[in-house]
């Protein structure tokens, strides 16, 4: 047999060749950068606090006893015609509301009458079915639930048809004089948002703004003091700033600064509130 020829040594690897090729690391992302806190507003809330106590000082000036433009004579009228308020002006609903009390003068009345009468007569304030069904649902419950007189907590005047917090709020406090919280409709809101006194749309939510800052015995007063500035001065369109006594204390104010002192300006105002509007504009 031919022996086998010795097996070659293998050469040993050279440094440059042992090295296998190394892969280069990504590099490593940068961390985001830290948040930085927000500056803060200028409505903060020891400014905002600041400035309702001002608000409030110069509302109860201008208007010490403000009143409800809803004409009523009992609890019961007046928690009709703030159902059939909604979507509708006052002057409207001061219309309408004498013949219908004329007519079913009664929550008993109101009950047993029937739907199509009841919408003849409320159909000027608009949404004239849903109305007239919620103002007799109301009246049948007062009866059959509360003896036929309209109750007196948010809870049960909230259990009737047609009534939201809004509703009771004024009911309860006007009628009753018992400070439940602060009505916000639509003029109550824009002018606590004008005032940023509540970054909020929502009616309940600016309700809890407003009540932390105003003091629970002036929740009635504060309510129409703000729904009345907002009627006649702080309009939606066109904000009548020049005539306005908060105009110093407002972040949103149009304009030059008013000539007139805010207390003649507060004059006015309650001039032309206790009028019903019926006088002439400032030049």
């Amino acid at each position: 047999m031919t022996a086998k020829p010795p097996a070659r040594p293998r050469r040993a690897p050279s440094d440059a060749a042992s090295r296998a090729p190394v892969k280069k690391a990504p590099p490593a992302k940068k961390a985001p950068p830290a948040k930085q806190p927000r500056a803060a507003k200028k409505g903060t809330a020891t400014a905002r606090t600041a400035r309702a106590s001002e608000v409030h000082a110069r509302l109860s000036v201008t208007l010490e006893s403000p009143p409800c433009e809803l004409d009523f004579t009992s609890p019961w009228q007046l928690l009709v015609a703030t159902i059939l308020s909604a979507q509708s002006t006052d002057k409207m609903i001061n219309k309408v509301t004498p013949g219908l009390f004329a007519r079913w003068p009664s929550p008993v009345a109101l009950a047993i009458a029937s739907q199509e009468e009841v919408e003849v007569v409320v159909k000027p304030t608009g949404f004239f079915r849903n109305k007239a069904k919620a103002i007799r649902g109301a009246a049948a419950l007062i009866v059959e639930q509360f003896g036929g007189e309209v109750p007196r907590t948010v809870e049960e005047l909230t259990s009737l048809p047609g009534v939201a917090r809004k509703t009771a709020n004024v009911v309860l406090g006007t009628a009753y004089r018992i400070p439940s919280g602060i009505t916000v409709d639509t003029h109550a809101g824009r002018v606590a948002r004008r005032l940023e006194l509540t970054e909020h749309d929502d009616p309940e939510k600016v309700e809890a703004d407003l009540t932390a800052l105003f003091p629970r015995d002036a929740w009635i007063d504060t309510g129409h003091r703000l729904v009345l500035h907002g009627r006649y001065v702080c309009l939606a369109r066109k904000p009548r700033c020049g005539e306005c006594p908060l105009a110093e204390l407002c972040p949103s104010r149009e304009g030059e600064a008013p000539a007139l002192s805010w207390t003649e300006r507060a004059t006015r105002e309650r001039v032309k509130v206790l009028a019903r509007g019926a006088v002439a504009d400032a030049p």
